[in-house]
């Protein structure tokens, strides 16, 4: 497995943004984009997707990121619930809808892999770097 390093090498992150992209351009056209209550909601919540991924992970610590990978899963399910809504005014046709709604279910089973991986690992996060024994330089068994 890759060290992951930065927030932006996660790949619930990287397709949080990709949901919020299609987020904003689907709420730019039609009847929709006039639906400004809708509008500002549906980006609000999709927004908070990836801004509580990279809250959670750049806290420092396994616990606080696993809070906010459970923020940024409720946020997932509002932007589904909003999909319906919009899907429901006919702002979204049959194809679109789908399409995003499995975007959307994607990034939540992402978010919840990393939530059971990290339900599972040793790593205590960076802030607890120093209070962790460190790697041997060398294998003393030879």
């Amino acid at each position: 497995m890759a060290t992951i390093r930065r927030f932006e090498d996660l790949t619930c992150w990287q397709t949080a943004r990709a949901v919020a992209q299609d987020v904003y351009r689907i709420s730019k056209a039609g009847e929709m984009a006039r639906d400004f209550g809708l509008v500002n909601q549906i980006r609000r919540a999709a927004g908070s997707v990836m801004d509580n991924i990279a809250e959670g992970f750049d806290r420092g610590s396994r616990g606080e990121f696993v809070q906010f990978l459970g923020f940024a899963k409720g946020s997932a399910g509002e932007v589904k619930s909003q999909l319906y809504r919009a899907f429901d005014q006919n702002y979204l046709d049959s194809a679109t809808f789908e399409a995003l709604c499995e975007k959307v279910d994607n990034n939540s089973r992402l978010i919840k892999g990393m939530l059971t991986y990290l339900s599972s690992s040793a790593i205590k996060g960076e802030r607890y770097q120093s209070l962790q024994e460190p790697e041997p330089l060398y294998n003393t068994n030879a």
